[in-house]
């Protein structure tokens, strides 16, 4: 049977990958509770509040292919203050792709490292029911693992722990993209609804969790320099056959969707500086599609089923009553993932009654 250039693409690009032998796995790993700050979309963003640091902007947010620096596995909040003031070699922003359409680095680094992170805890316990608290984002993010039999053969036990490991860690992403739009504020007392389903997040996301598995399957696993030297070789790889652009090629989509996608006359942190959205919370997904893009767009996926074990079975994400739950009305037990699309529905229908007010 013949491929097509998509599913050959597919197969070169990302493939669904198992596990050749058992490798090492990290152990004591700090859960990356800090996230990178991601960029406003857009370039050369105004901000209202000259001066005072901004979550979700970067000053020069768009990125080259030689330009994004190394790795460092985010353990720790200062890491994400040295970036933002530009004290870090890794570098996080924004960059173009034919055939990923937007790329944030940033989000592509922190679902990658929630992966890596998850998959040490899981393997160990691969089977067993247990939970594992991360902090509150709204509400309180408990993960839950269910008890099963695993396979019988530790190379499959491995790639099995390596799936459902990145398969939660975008779960993780696909809450914050809710808990930023229902009120959640990394800095008290600014608003992130600017960034909340950003059109290019949970794509990027996705990336993130299948470069981790691949990390993850190749036996990176062992140290987080290990992890670190192979997600630069794996994002690099992933960034060239997406065909990235080059910076004047990137800020030149940006100016052919200005006025579209975004409005280059408002200011961070204002939320319709983005107009473009993308609330779909899917695992199965392709870039947002971009005005005058001719390149095939590259499928991204999150298997269903994995070496004869369906992941949402195994283990998920939930959302608990916190303490402080801002627009968002507190579940009567959890919010489980089935439960996240609905959210993002009743959001973009508010987003759009606003516009259109707006735009009256």
């Amino acid at each position: 049977m013949m491929l097509s250039s998509a599913a050959m693409a597919a197969e070169t690009l990302l493939p669904i990958e198992h596990a050749h032998r058992v490798s090492p796995v990290v152990q004591k790993l700090s859960a990356p509770e800090s996230l990178r700050p991601c960029c406003a979309f857009g370039y050369d963003l105004n901000v209202r509040a000259v001066g005072v640091p901004i979550p979700v902007y970067q000053i020069g947010n768009v990125l080259t292919l030689d330009g994004l620096g190394h790795h460092h596995y985010n353990d720790s909040a200062l890491g994400a203050v040295k970036n933002l003031v530009g004290l870090s070699d890794e570098k996080s922003g924004l960059i173009y792709t034919h055939r990923g359409g937007f790329i944030d680095i940033a989000h592509v680094r922190d679902t990658a490292d929630n992966t890596f992170y998850l998959f040490s805890e899981i393997y160990p316990k691969l089977g067993q029911q247990w939970r594992l608290f991360y902090s509150e984002e709204l509400g309180l993010r408990r993960i839950q693992l269910n008890a099963f039999t695993p396979p019988a053969g530790m190379t499959q036990r491995y790639t099995l722990a390596a799936w459902l490991a990145g398969k939660i860690g975008f779960e993780l992403a696909q809450w914050h993209e809710i808990a930023q739009w229902y009120g959640f504020q990394s800095v008290p007392g600014f608003s992130e609804e600017i960034s909340a389903f950003s059109p290019e997040d949970l794509y990027s996301n996705l990336l993130g969790a299948r470069l981790a598995i691949n990390v993850i399957l190749q036996g990176h696993a062992g140290s987080v320099e290990d992890y670190n030297k192979a997600m630069d070789a794996e994002l690099h790889k992933a960034l060239v056959g997406l065909d990235v652009a080059t910076r004047e090629e990137t800020e030149k989509k940006f100016r052919e969707i200005d006025g579209d996608w975004w409005n280059s006359k408002r200011r961070v942190p204002d939320k319709f500086l983005v107009l473009k959205r993308n609330y779909s919370l899917s695992d199965s997904r392709v870039p947002t599609p971009v005005p005058f893009e001719k390149a095939e767009p590259f499928h991204l996926m999150m298997p269903d089923t994995v070496v004869r074990y369906r992941l949402s079975t195994l283990g998920e994400l939930q959302i608990h009553k916190g303490r402080d739950m801002e627009r968002l009305p507190a579940p009567a037990d959890y919010y489980s993932p089935d439960e996240f699309q609905g959210l993002a529905n009743k959001a973009e229908a508010a987003d759009k009654t606003q516009l259109d007010r707006m735009q009256k």
